[in-house]
Formats: structure tokens, C-alpha cells, sequence
């Protein structure tokens, strides 16, 4: 798809699908849970263009790191455009297991399809080819392997998508039957499949019923914008198991008494302030939320919030029928059963004291990710071929691969060290 040369110089629908995510929100059906993440756990997501977009892979390491739904996580991000499950299968041991990954995320399909109507022997091939791939993974020490269905193309903007051989439906429909041969690929071999068509579908169909159908959901037709990726990197996140409960807060507005915990430390408190310190993040929206195609865009329509980004402030024995909060710059107005029953401070306040810092950790998880297109593209990738033309250099070649990965893992611990505590402050005051 040449998606990446083309951003570093500019910096109808499956009815059938939709139907079965009507709701509100979607829900994300994984094959198998039999092991989910666990502490110290080193995450590879491997796809096409569309993870070299560096997006939702970048989403998935934020959450990893800030987080935080074990300790001591990591990711690396191995998208290669214009890719195919065949491609993938030739570049396993080259790129990707030099880092020694524990869990994989892998998202093919897309080109697989030939961006035209489906075709029995194209599914075959990406049947068997992903069989291959997992197997791969497995030999090479990946203890958990989600494999993702090809994601949707955007119902109006594909029409204009230059390799377009198909209507938007129709290739939507291509995607489906990948989708499902992915699925049975994962079943065949043990792994975990996660269905990222459907919720991308649902969430694009509601979007468009509320802002339009020319709401763009992708660049091109086929690249997601911000709130494609959001989708796709909630759908892995909770097939990680990833639970959801950032850390509460509770206060009592008579006493003042107050307790934080999962991350959080109360360094003062009264009945009407509350100063923490938190070494765990909420996750935090930090793209552009006036463009179109905002990651912010599609919290109505996905439940990222609800399901994996709760950070909760409960308060007892308010004094008023309504109280103000106070949350950084930001204030709302609460009723004294909802602050009794808790709300939800990443979802109240989408602007917060967190999202400074949370951009500046992003930023250095971007200089990583950003790093390993080329290194893996071009650095691991080409040292079979050295090795097979020059071995009177295999030293040196194994030196430059030690090299390669020591400075992506040393770009991962920037981003670590880059993640400091927060000290923030929750002032409340009745409203008579």
C-alpha cells in the first residue's frame, strides 16, 4: 500500500455484520482466553501499512506503559506496508524474534484481498499462510498470539481508493471472509483470534449516522484516521485481558478522610481538596480533538472508557444535593448520588492534569516505534542475505543485530524513564 512513503511527505456495508453490533457499544468476541498478559511480558504488534502508521501500536504501548494492567511491560512494532500474510511468513526470524517477544498481535488481510471481491483461493492462501506464520511464532518462543481480522475500508472514501476493484461493500465482504479464515487459522493452531472488522464496522456505521456519511473514518478509504486506530487498539487491549481499573479515589466530604489506591497516594487531605500523587496514568486523548477523525470521535460509539480506562473518584456523606469538581483547569457538576455511586475522571474530564505528561511519554514511544521501521526494514531484514553472501562477517553481523535491538530497547526505556509520577489536585465545593 506504500502508506509510509506517503506520510513521511505529508506529515453498501456488511449489513449482516453491522447488525450484530446494533447496540451502542460493541463487544469483542476472542476465540480462547487461556493466557492473558503477565508481568514482564515484551508485546510485538506485526501487521501491514496500517501498523506502520504507528497509531494503534503506539496506543497499545501507551496503555502497556501507562497503564500499567501488569508490571513491567513492553512493545515493539513491526508493520511493513504494502504486506501481505505470505510476507510476514519470510520475515518471522529476521525481524521479529531477535526481540525475544512473549505475545504477538498480528493484522493481515487487508492486501491480502486484492481490494476486490472475494475469491476462494485468496482465502485458502491466507488461511494457510497465517496457519504458518502462528506456527513460526511458536517455534520462536511467543507464548500468546492474537491474531486480528482485517479491519473495514471507509464506505464512502473507498470509492476513490486507487486499487479499488470493488465496491465498498463488496470488499468489505472480502474482509469478512478473511476475517473468518483468520479465525479458524487461530483455532487450528491455538491461538487467539480477535474480531476487529465487526467493532470497526459498528463504530463507523453509528459515526456516520451522527455526523454524516462523508465522516471520514480513514485517510484514503483504507488507512484509519485516529479513531479507527482506537477501535482497533481497544479490540487488542481488552483481548490482552486488560481489566479496566486505573485506581480509585474515595472521599468523605464530612470527615475529609480519604484513601487512594492501585498506583495512587493521598499527599493531603480536607473535605474539600484532595492532593495525589499517581505513578499509574489514565489514558488520555492527547490527538488534535477539533479534526475530523479525532480518536475522541468514537468514545460515543466504543466503550474504551467504560471497559478499560476507569479512574474513579468516590465521595460519602455530601452536604448538598449537587457538588462542583474540580479536576485540573477543568470543573463539572456532579449530584450527590452520582459522586456517591463514583464517576469516572477519565471519561468527566477528557482534559486533565495527566495529559501533559501523558503526550510527553507519548512522544518518546513515538521516537521508539519510529526507530524500528527502518531497523527491522532495513537493518535485521537484510542479514540473512549478508550472512548467506559474506560469512567471513558473521560476527560483525551479529554485533550489528545485537546493536539494532539494544537501541530499540534503549529507546523503550526512555519512554520508560520519561513516565514520572503526577501530583494533581480534586477541589470540590457544594452548589446550594
Amino acid at each position: 500500500m506504500n502508506f509510509f512513503t506517503r506520510m513521511e511527505r505529508r506529515k453498501g456495508f456488511d449489513f449482516a455484520c453491522v447488525a450484530l453490533f446494533a447496540a451502542l457499544v460493541v463487544v469483542i468476541p476472542i476465540s480462547a482466553r487461556a493466557e492473558m498478559l503477565r508481568a514482564g511480558d515484551n508485546v510485538a504488534v506485526i501487521g501491514d501499512s496500517i501498523t506502520e502508521q504507528k497509531i494503534y501500536s503506539v496506543y497499545i504501548e501507551d496503555y502497556l506503559l501507562m497503564c500499567q494492567p501488569a508490571a513491567n511491560l513492553e512493545a515493539h512494532q513491526f508493520g511493513w506496508s504494502g504486506e501481505a500474510a505470505t510476507g510476514f511468513l519470510k520475515r518471522v526470524e529476521s525481524d521479529v524474534l531477535p526481540f525475544h517477544p512473549t505475545v504477538a498481535t498480528t493484522l493481515y488481510g487487508m492486501n491480502d484481498g486484492g481490494y476486490t471481491a472475494s475469491d476462494p483461493r485468496t482465502v485458502a492462501a491466507f488461511h494457510d499462510n497465517t496457519v504458518a506464520f502462528i506456527k513460526k511464532l511458536q517455534a520462536g518462543g511467543v507464548r500468546l498470539i492474537l491474531v486480528g481480522s482485517p479491519g473495514a475500508v471507509d464506505s464512502e472514501q473507498f470509492k476513490t481508493w486507487r486499487l479499488a476493484r470493488c465496491s465498498p461493500d463488496g470488499y468489505n465482504q472480502t474482509l469478512l471472509g478473511l476475517g473468518n479464515a483468520a479465525k479458524q487459522a487461530a483455532e487450528e493452531t491455538g491461538a487467539t483470534f480477535v474480531d476487529i472488522h465487526g467493532p470497526m464496522m459498528a463504530a463507523m456505521e453509528k459515526a456516520k449516522a451522527k455526523y454524516g456519511a462523508d465522516y471520514p473514518t480513514t485517510i484514503d478509504g483504507v488507512h484509519p484516521l485516529f479513531n479507527g486506530h482506537l477501535v482497533m487498539a481497544y479490540a487488542f487491549l481488552k483481548a490482552l485481558g486488560c481489566g479496566g481499573d486505573i485506581g480509585t479515589i474515595t472521599l468523605d466530604a464530612k470527615t475529609g478522610a480519604a484513601t487512594a489506591a492501585d498506583g495512587h497516594k493521598i499527599i493531603s487531605a480536607s473535605p474539600a481538596k484532595i492532593e495525589i500523587e499517581s505513578t499509574r496514568y489514565p489514558f488520555c486523548f492527547v490527538d488534535d480533538p477539533a479534526k475530523k477523525g479525532s480518536s475522541r470521535d468514537v468514545l460515543d460509539f466504543v466503550p474504551f472508557n467504560e471497559e478499560l480506562n476507569r479512574f474513579m473518584f468516590v465521595v460519602t456523606n455530601v452536604p448538598t444535593s449537587r457538588m462542583k469538581v474540580k479536576w485540573g483547569a477543568a470543573e463539572k457538576t456532579f449530584t450527590a448520588e452520582q459522586l456517591a455511586a463514583g464517576i469516572n475522571l477519565a471519561a468527566e474530564f477528557p482534559d486533565n492534569p495527566f495529559c501533559g505528561a501523558f503526550a510527553k511519554d507519548e512522544a518518546a514511544v513515538k521516537a521508539q516505534q519510529a526507530f524500528e521501521t527502518p531497523a527491522t526494514k532495513i537493518l535485521l531484514h537484510s542479514l540473512p542475505a549478508w550472512e548467506a553472501n559474506l560469512p567471513e562477517a558473521t560476527n560483525t553481523l551479529a554485533q550489528l543485530e545485537s546493536d539494532v535491538v539494544g537501541k530499540s530497547l534503549n529507546l523503550e526505556a526512555a519512554a520508560r524513564r520519561a513516565f514520572v509520577p503526577v501530583r494533581h489536585t480534586l477541589e470540590l465545593s457544594p452548589i446550594p
